[in-house]
């Protein structure tokens, strides 16, 4: 487990394009905002989030105004996920 400014500061110094939070135990509407915010604070407001995981169908609205891009709960089928993302990332 890291905390969102962990996982922001790792995000930074590995330059990526995304960063994949995992949220379990409901925890998604807590963090997700606070790993938006710990990207601003670190001028890499450009790296993209998406949320995987336990979520309900109502929370998928309020993540992606949250600014989650992509939003995978339960049944999620992999290839289609990550066929998803690729387009995210502009890779056709």
């Amino acid at each position: 487990f890291q905390t969102p400014e962990e996982a922001a500061q790792q995000a930074v110094d590995k330059k990526v394009d995304l960063v994949a939070a995992s949220s379990l135990a409901a925890g998604h509407l807590t963090l997700i905002p606070a790993l938006r915010e710990a990207l601003q604070k670190l001028e890499a407001s450009d790296i993209r989030i998406v949320v995987g995981g336990v979520v309900p169908p109502e929370d998928v609205m309020v993540l992606k105004q949250m600014g989650a891009v992509e939003v995978f709960g339960p049944g999620s089928v992999i290839a289609q996920s990550a066929l998803a993302l690729l387009r995210r990332l502009g890779v056709e």
